[in-house]
């Protein structure tokens, strides 16, 4: 019994798109090949979004789910698994789409409602699954709906507060759900409408300025606001001038407000009334004519040298009758003068300041606009100085200077110049600086600067200021006398000098070890410096180098040299005498040996012939035994025998120059070379 699934699918009848309400069937039905005819058992799993809906067992290859009434809830992905003697196949997924949705049912929580109060609303789908979204409609008449929509994830119903507004009188309220499939929005059709009935708790407020809307500065000006309302409970009058608060009430239905009129009670006010969320305004404009314009005040001068006569005059155009009084301005407070129309002073500089006059005609008090009166102490004579202290810059480095004046009232005006020609101005409270940034040595180098500020006296003029270029050092060269070697015991000089730097220059003679050592230094008034070493010993070998440096601080080294210390030439001498010495002893030792063996030898064969002594000394040269160890050729035995022979000759004392010599000839046979 051998059996393969060929196929698994899904079929829905009447169609896979269908409309809420509609029967709807969906038939899952397997291809199956046998190898006989035999029967088997189909079990079958009908899935909606992955989650089973239909279970059925059955001999047959077809499963029906059927679905009376299709609602959107029945929406979804559709597929089946059968399973048959442990073999199990599914089928591809069908969407089946239920079209339309069923009507919401809408309630309100109250039938009538006060402006101000909330109205909740609760919009239901019971037939339809979540997630959903429900949109509320608030429709006044003559305008437009306004829409709340609100999801609804988890729950197929939604509950939304809605405030009543002033100017509500008859509110409609409806809703509508939709649902998302496949990344598109399906929407109900809207719900029943309910009616809400708007009363109004309090009526629209009153406001009434007296004696009117139009009045003159110094009248007294007062405003009445009144509602009349349902309940006193909670309900608020405010008066408002441009969104300052001027008096309110609470639970009570009458406001007064009064003041003296000034200019600046001109403009548009406001009566609120609030209860609740409720509120509702009146406006009401007000203006006020002028009494009387500002006074201006006139001074004598603005600017002014100290110990001068100022005199301040305080006016108003077209009007005389005013009380009037002067003012000095002051951050803590302003400072009374005089209570007249005139004030004559002389000042001083702690006078420099603003002054206004104020007048005052029935209660109203008007000020004029700042007059600024600035009164100037002489500059004192200003001094020059370089920032870094002395008067000197190192060539091509900025020179900043610093022109300071101690006396005198700002602001001040400070020109620096160089020679003759302006450099820089600048205007501050008692110092300027200016930066000299191309410094070259052929520059003229006197500076100086002025002062002045607007005293009549004019401008004062510093000293005139002579800076020092600095020259940095430059090239370091060191020699020394003698050069390369020197003799143990005697004088060297070093000599270090420089192309060019500007004196005082500081040298300092080094000699390289493990860790350099400071062996002489000095400063000079010149490019150079000669250092004198009296004594040079077999220790002060080595390698030096010099470097110099001036007030630039810049050092320069030199390229070092090597000193070799020899010895000395009467050591030498010393030494040579004294070896030889060694050598004309050791000469003497051996000829002395020598002769002394040499008389030994004679003694009983003095007598002998010369002939006899001379073969046998021949025979002893040739017939010398191999065991001896020496072997000689026959020219080093002639060569021998006649250095010997010399040797003997000169070894003779003055006893032996008067003795007899005999002279024998002898015939030398050949030599055997096997010897």
């Amino acid at each position: 019994q051998v059996f393969t699934f060929n196929t698994v699918e899904i079929k829905v009848q009447p169609s896979v798109k269908v409309r809420n309400g509609a029967a709807l069937s969906v038939i899952c039905h397997a291809d199956i090949s046998k190898s006989a005819d035999f029967q088997l058992e189909y079990n079958f799993t009908i899935f909606k979004d992955r989650k089973p809906v239909f279970v059925a067992v059955s001999d047959t290859g077809d499963a029906r789910y059927e679905i009376p009434v299709a609602k959107s809830s029945d929406t979804g992905d559709y597929e089946c698994t059968v399973r048959a003697d442990k073999k199990t196949k599914s089928s591809a997924p069908v969407l089946v789409w239920v079209t339309g949705m069923t009507k919401p049912i809408l309630t309100a929580d109250k039938r009538d409602a006060l402006e101000g109060e909330t109205v909740e609303l609760r919009c239901e789908l019971p037939e339809e699954e979540p997630p959903l979204r429900f949109c509320f409609r608030k429709i006044k008449t003559n305008s437009t709906p306004k829409e709340t929509c609100v999801s609804e994830p988890y729950r197929n119903f939604s509950v939304l507060e809605i405030s009543v507004e002033e100017g509500d009188h008859i509110l409609q309220f409806d809703c509508f759900g939709s649902r998302n499939v496949k990344l598109q929005w399906e929407n109900s059709v809207h719900s029943n409408k309910t009616l809400v009935t708007v009363r109004e708790p309090f009526i629209k407020p009153t406001l009434i300025p007296m004696p009117s809307s139009n009045v003159t500065e110094g009248d007294q000006i007062q405003f009445e606001c009144s509602t009349a309302v349902v309940k006193m409970e909670g309900i608020e009058i405010i008066l408002q001038k441009n969104r300052t608060i001027l008096n309110s009430v609470q639970n009570k239905r009458h406001l007064k407000y009064s003041t003296v009129a000034t200019l600046e009670h001109s403009g548009e006010y406001l009566c609120k009334v609030e209860q609740g969320g409720a509120s509702k305004t009146t406006k009401v404009n007000v203006v006020v004519s002028e009494l009387f314009p500002k006074p201006t005040l006139i001074a004598s001068m603005t600017k002014l040298d100290e110990n001068k006569e100022l005199t301040l005059n305080c006016s108003i155009n077209g009007f005389r009758r005013a009380n009037f009084s002067i003012i000095r301005k002051n951050p803590t407070g302003d400072i009374p003068l005089r209570n007249s129309k005139t004030l004559a002073m002389r000042v001083n500089v702690n006078d420099t300041g603003s002054y206004t006059c104020k007048a005052e005609v029935k209660g109203i008090v008007k000020e004029s606009k700042p007059v600024r009166i600035n009164v100037y102490a002489p500059v004192s004579k200003p001094t020059l100085s370089v920032a870094g202290g002395l008067p000197e810059v190192v060539l091509g480095k900025p020179l900043q200077l610093i022109c300071h004046s101690v006396m005198g009232t700002p602001p001040k005006i400070f020109t620096f110049y160089k020679g003759n020609e302006v450099k820089k101005i600048i205007t501050n409270d008692t110092y300027a600086t200016f930066l000299d940034e191309n410094i070259r040595l052929n520059d003229k180098r006197g500076y100086k600067c002025d002062a002045r500020n607007n005293h009549s006296s004019g401008m004062r003029t510093s000293d005139v200021l002579n800076v020092t270029v600095i020259v940095p050092v430059r090239d370091a060269s060191l020699g020394s006398v003698p050069y390369g070697e020197v003799e143990d015991g005697s004088e060297t000089a070093f000599l270090c000098s420089v192309k060019e730097g500007s004196w005082p220059i500081h040298f300092q003679f080094f000699k390289r070890t493990d860790r350099d050592v400071l062996m002489h230094e000095e400063r000079e008034h010149a490019d150079r410096a000669l250092w004198h070493k009296k004594t040079m010993k077999k220790q002060d070998a080595g390698t030096y180098y010099c470097m110099a440096s001036n007030r630039a601080n810049v050092d320069v080294r030199s390229h070092p040299i090597t000193i070799s210390v020899i010895l000395a030439a009467w050591k030498k001498g010393v030494i040579a005498a004294f070896v030889l010495l060694i050598i004309a002893g050791a000469g003497a030792l051996a000829l002395w040996w020598y002769l002394r063996k040499k008389k030994k030898a004679k003694g009983p064969s003095m007598e002998m012939s010369g002939s006899a002594l001379a073969a046998n000394l021949t025979n002893e040269k040739l017939t010398r035994q191999p065991s001896d160890g020496d072997y000689y050729s026959g020219s080093g035995y002639i060569e021998d025998s006649e250095n010997h022979m010399k040797s003997t000759d000169e070894s003779k004392g003055p006893d032996l120059e008067s003795a007899e010599v005999e002279y024998t000839e002898v015939e030398v046979s050949a030599l055997d070379p096997h010897r």
